[in-house]
C-alpha cells in the first residue's frame, strides 16, 4: 500500500461542514485491493486481539461489535485503516469518532477521512495506521504501545494547555471564532477589529505593568504590605552572605524562591538549617539571579482566582504525596497512586501522574529515605515542595467556604496589583475564617494563573472559570465577529468580489478582501498571487484594522484545507462550469458543485446565500442549506424567480435595461445597465450577472439604493480596480482587451462580448492548461474559434504535466473543429505573443489577450500605450 497524499482540513470542507478538523489521506491499496479482510487468513482474529477496544465501533451496523462483523464478512483495507487511525488516537487520549472512506475514480485508490484532535497527531496516526494494517496483513510484530506513547507526547507538545483550552472551548460554545496564532498558547478570539487575544490566561485586556509587578515578588510584597495585606517577612538575596543575614533577621523556617519565577519552579519550602537554605538558594538561582528568602508560613496551601476584579473560585492544594501502609515501598506506593484512572500523562486527565524527579530525591534524602523505604502505617510523605497539579498534586474546591472578608481582601489585591485575571496564593489553615485572625498570609500574586484546579478539582465542584473571562472580553451587547461575505463559483468570482468590496468601502467600512490576484486591506495590496484559500482568508480576519471581509473562496483552497472561516454572513455562488475536473478526486460537475456548496453551507442561519437561478447546479444547492435564500437571474420571467418572489423571497434581475431588486411583488430599480461601467454598455453580459449578485449582496446588507447606485457607477473595469478582468486599452489604430478567461465557460462569455464589438479583424491570444482534461482544452479552443478571425497560441509559464506540443495539438484540434482554415500562430511565451499581435495589428483590429500572468501582460500593454502617447 502507498500513501499518495495527506491533507489536513481545518475549516468547513468537502467532507463535512460540521466537522472541521479532518485528515484526508489518499491511499493506493495496490495489490491489497484484491484482498478484502475475509480473504486474509487470521486477519479478523489478529485485529481483535490488537484492538479489543474496537468492539465499541458500531460502524454501519449500528451496534457494538459492528465493525468486527464487517471485518469478518469482508471489508476493504481503506475502511480498516480509517478505524485504526481513529482508535490509536482514542487510546492516546484523543477521542476522535468521525470517519469515512470513499473510492476515487482510480481503481484501488481511496480517500480515507477521519477526525483528529491535534494536526501532527492526526498526520502521524494516518501514516502509522497503514503500517499497523500491513503488520496485521503480514502477521508481523508491531509495537503498539510505542505508537500510543508517541501520540501522547505529540498531543502534549501540540495541544493548548487546559487553561487556554477552557477559554477557547467557552468561546466556541458562544459561536465566537478563534485562530491559534502560534504553536504555543497565543490565541485570537474573534475577527478583525473585534478580536481579542489570550496567551495562557493573560488577555489583551491585561495590564502589562500589572504583569511586571506580579512577576517581581519583592514589588508585589511591598505593595501589599503598604496596603495592610498580611505577607510573610522576607528579603531579596543574591548570595550566601545575603541569605545568612536575612535568616538572622527573620529566623527559621524559611522558603526560597526565584524573584521572577512562576508555577512553583525553583521553590523550596520549610528550610530549617543553613545547609538546606543554601541548597534552596542554589535551586532558585537556576531561574533568577535574585532570590526571595522569606519566613515560611505554616498552614495549608490555597489558591484564589479573581477575574475582572471579582472573586470566582478557590481551591485547597495538596502536593503529590503517598501514605504508608507498612507493606509497600515508596516506589510501590507511587505506582499505586498513579494507577488511579483519573491520573494520566501530562494534562490528558484530571490528575497528572507523579514522577520522581530531583525535587523528590531531595525530599527523600532530607528524610533519610529511598524509593525502597517502607513507610509506617498512616505516615504521609509529600513528594514535592509545592502543590502544583502539573507535578501530581491534588486540589479540593472550597469556593463556597470562603469568608466574605477574604473575598473582599482578594478582590482588593487584584485591584492593587492591577491584574484582571489574578491567582492569589494564600497560606492559611482555612479560608472560612479571616486570615488576619488565623495568622495566614499572602504568599504570591500570579499573572497567568492555571485554571485546571478549578475546572477539574480532585474533590468538590468544578467551576467554569473560563466563563467570566469571556464575559470580560465580550460584555453583553458586544460582538466578536465582523461581517463576512464569501464568493465562490467557477467564473466571475474575482469581479464580483471586487465589486462587493468597492460597494462596502463606499459605505465607510474598512474592507479586507481576497482575490485570485492578491489580498487587499483597505485597497492596499498586501500579498500578490492567487490568494483565494484559507491562509489568505485568515490573513484578512487576523488584521485588527478590518471591520468587513469579502473573501473569494476557490475550489483549490477548499479541497486543500477547507475554508479559512467557520461561518459567514452571506455567500454568493456565481455559476458552475467545467474547470479543474479530473484533479484532486473531482471528476464531475456534480462533484465540483458539492465542493463549491461548502461556502453556502457555512452561512449562519440568519444569513443569506445568493444563488444563480439560471444555473441548474447552483439553484439545486438551496435544498441543502439552513440559511435564507436570495436569487439572481438575467430573466425576470424565470419560473424559479417567479416562484421565489411569490413566496415573498428577494431576488435581483436584469429587466428592461435595469438592474432591479424584486421584493415579493415589488420592483426596486437600482440603476440602468448602460450607466454601469463594467457592463460595457450592456455588451458584457457576464458582468451584468456579476453586478446582479453584488447588488443583491449590498441590498441584503441594508445599504441604501442611492449608495449602491453611486458605487456601481464609480467601479470601472480598469487595471487599478479590476486587474485582468475586462481591461480595455484603446489605441489609435486598434484596441486591446486583457482578460483572465481560463476555461470554455469563460471563453464563451468573452466571445459573446467580442461578437458585439464592431471590428474588421479580431485576434485572440489563448493558451491551454496542462492539468486540465483534454476535452476541456479542445472545448476552450472551439469557443475561441467561433469568435476570433485569427488565433495566437502561447504557452503558460507552468505547463502542469503536458508538453508544449501536446497542448498545441489539443488547441489546434479545437480550432480546426470549428474552422479548418483559421490562421494559427504559435509562441512559447505570452510576452512574445503580445508583441507579435500588437506589432502586426491591422487598422481597426480588436486584440483579446487571455492572460496567464496578468500583471506582466498589463505592464507590457501599458508600455505600448505610453509609447504611442509620447510619439
Amino acid at each position: 500500500m502507498k500513501v499518495l497524499d495527506i491533507k489536513v482540513m481545518k475549516g468547513p470542507n468537502y467532507w463535512s461542514n460540521k466537522r472541521h478538523k479532518l485528515i484526508v489521506m489518499r491511499l493506493d491499496l495496490e495489490d491489497i485491493e484484491e484482498k478484502p479482510t475475509n480473504k486474509i487468513p487470521g486477519f479478523s482474529e489478529r485485529i481483535e486481539k490488537m484492538f479489543p477496544t474496537m468492539y465499541t465501533h458500531r460502524c454501519s451496523e449500528g451496534v457494538e461489535g459492528g465493525f468486527f462483523s464487517r471485518v469478518k464478512d469482508g471489508t476493504w483495507m481503506g475502511h480498516v485503516i480509517e478505524h485504526i487511525a481513529l482508535e490509536i488516537q482514542t487510546l492516546a487520549g484523543m477521542d476522535c469518532g468521525f470517519g469515512r472512506t470513499r473510492e476515487t475514480s482510480q481503481r484501488g485508490v481511496y480517500h480515507v477521512v477521519f477526525s483528529y484532535y491535534e494536526e501532527k497527531a492526526g498526520v502521524y496516526a494516518a501514516k502509522e495506521s497503514v503500517k499497523i494494517a500491513e503488520a496485521l496483513i503480514n502477521n508481523t510484530e508491531y509495537d503498539l504501545a510505542k505508537t500510543i506513547q508517541e501520540l501522547r507526547e505529540i498531543r502534549e507538545d501540540e495541544r493548548l494547555g487546559p487553561s487556554t483550552g477552557s477559554i477557547v472551548d467557552e468561546a466556541a460554545k458562544r459561536k465566537i471564532p478563534w485562530i491559534r496564532l502560534n504553536r504555543h498558547s497565543l490565541v485570537q478570539l474573534g475577527y478583525g477589529k473585534n478580536q481579542r487575544r489570550i496567551q495562557a490566561t493573560v488577555a489583551s485586556t491585561t495590564s502589562n505593568i500589572a504583569v511586571e509587578i506580579a512577576c517581581d515578588k519583592e514589588d508585589t510584597k511591598n505593595l501589599l504590605s503598604a496596603a495592610e495585606i498580611p505577607v510573610p517577612r522576607g528579603y531579596v538575596v543574591y548570595d550566601e552572605e545575603d541569605l545568612q543575614n536575612t535568616i538572622n533577621k527573620i529566623g527559621f523556617p524559611v522558603i526560597t524562591k526565584p524573584l521572577d519565577g512562576n508555577h512553583g519552579k525553583g521553590v523550596t519550602t520549610n528550610l530549617r538549617t543553613i545547609e538546606d537554605a543554601i541548597r534552596g538558594l542554589e535551586a532558585a538561582k537556576k531561574y533568577s539571579r535574585a532570590v526571595i528568602c522569606e519566613k515560611y508560613i505554616t498552614g495549608r496551601d490555597h489558591r484564589v482566582l479573581v477575574i475582572n476584579y471579582k472573586f470566582v473560585a478557590a481551591a485547597l492544594r495538596t502536593p503529590a504525596a503517598v501514605i504508608g501502609d507498612g507493606k509497600h515501598t515508596i516506589q510501590q506506593l507511587i505506582d499505586i497512586v498513579n494507577s488511579d484512572p483519573r491520573r494520566g500523562y501530562g494534562h490528558e486527565k484530571v490528575l497528572t501522574a507523579i514522577k520522581v524527579d530531583d525535587q523528590t530525591e531531595n525530599i527523600l534524602q532530607k528524610n533519610n529515605y529511598t524509593l525502597e523505604t517502607v513507610l509506617t502505617m498512616g505516615e504521609e510523605l509529600w513528594l514535592k515542595p509545592t502543590a502544583n497539579l502539573s507535578t501530581g498534586g491534588t486540589a479540593t474546591d472550597v469556593t463556597d467556604l470562603v469568608h466574605p472578608s477574604n473575598v473582599f481582601m482578594c478582590e482588593r489585591i487584584a485591584r492593587i496589583i492591577g491584574l484582571d485575571i489574578c491567582g492569589i496564593d494564600i497560606m492559611a489553615d482555612n479560608l472560612s475564617e479571616p486570615i488576619a485572625e488565623t495568622g495566614g498570609a499572602i504568599l504570591e500574586v500570579n499573572a497567568a494563573p492555571g485554571f485546571r484546579m478549578h475546572l477539574d478539582p480532585t474533590d468538590g465542584i468544578g467551576r467554569n472559570v473560563a466563563e467570566p473571562v469571556i464575559d470580560m472580553l465580550y460584555p453583553p451587547g458586544s460582538t466578536a465577529r465582523i461581517p463576512i461575505i464569501a464568493i465562490t463559483g467557477t467564473n466571475g468570482k474575482t469581479t464580483t468580489t471586487r465589486l462587493i468590496a468597492h460597494i462596502v468601502k463606499q459605505m465607510g467600512f474598512k474592507v479586507g478582501f481576497t482575490t485570485t490576484d492578491g489580498v487587499y486591506i483597505q485597497n492596499q495590496l498586501m500579498m500578490r498571487g492567487d490568494c483565494t484559500g484559507p491562509v489568505s482568508a485568515e490573513f484578512v480576519l487576523k488584521d485588527p484594522t478590518v471591520d468587513f471581509a469579502v473573501l473569494e473562496s476557490a475550489r483549490g483552497g477548499i479541497l486543500r484545507a477547507g475554508l479559512g472561516f467557520h461561518n459567514c454572513d452571506l455567500a454568493v455562488v456565481t455559476n458552475i462550469a467545467p474547470d479543474h475536473l479530473g484533479l484532486q478526486g473531482i471528476d464531475t460537475l456534480e462533484q465540483l458543485a458539492r465542493v463549491k456548496a461548502v461556502v453556502p453551507k457555512s452561512v449562519l442561519p440568519e444569513g443569506y446565500t445568493i444563488l444563480n437561478a439560471d444555473d441548474d447546479l447552483v439553484y439545486k444547492m438551496r435544498d441543502e442549506l439552513e440559511c435564507k435564500i436570495a436569487l439572481f437571474s438575467m430573466n425576470e420571467n424565470n419560473p424559479r424567480i417567479q416562484e421565489h418572489c411569490a413566496n415573498n423571497g428577494i431576488a435581483c434581475v436584469y429587466e428592461n435595461g435595469f438592474v432591479t431588486i424584486l421584493k415579493g411583488n415589488w420592483k426596486i430599480r437600482i440603476d440602468k445597465v448602460v450607466n454601469i461601467p463594467i457592463t460595457f454598455g450592456g455588451k458584457a453580459e457576464f458582468n451584468i450577472q456579476n453586478t446582479l449578485a453584488a447588488v443583491l449582496a449590498a441590498y441584503l446588507r441594508d445599504f441604501k439604493v442611492e449608495d449602491i447606485k453611486q458605487a456601481l457607477e464609480t467601479f470601472t473595469p480598469s487595471p487599478a480596480q479590476t486587474p485582468g478582468r475586462m481591461n480595455l486599452f484603446q489605441f489609435k489604430n486598434y484596441n486591446v482587451l486583457i482578460d483572465y478567461a481560463h476555461n470554455a465557460h469563460g471563453m464563451r462569455a468573452i466571445g459573446k462580448y467580442v461578437s458585439k464589438v464592431d471590428a474588421p479583424h479580431k485576434v485572440g491570444i489563448i493558451a491551454g492548461v496542462g492539468d486540465r482534461r483534454d476535452e476541456d482544452t479542445v472545448q476552450l479552443a472551439e469557443e475561441a474559434a467561433k469568435v476570433f478571425d485569427e488565433i495566437i497560441i502561447r504557452q503558460d509559464r507552468n505547463l502542469r504535466g503536458k508538453t508544449e506540443d501536446e497542448i498545441i495539438a489539443l488547441l489546434t484540434k479545437g480550432i480546426q473543429n470549428i474552422s479548418p482554415d483559421k490562421k494559427i500562430t504559435n509562441f512559447k511565451n505570452e510576452s512574445e505573443a503580445i508583441d507579435f499581435a500588437i506589432k502586426n495589428a491591422s487598422k481597426g483590429s480588436f486584440i483579446t489577450i487571455i492572460s496567464d500572468v496578468v500583471p506582466d501582460a498589463l505592464d507590457q500593454v501599458m508600455k505600448y500605450k505610453e509609447q504611442e502617447e509620447m510619439s
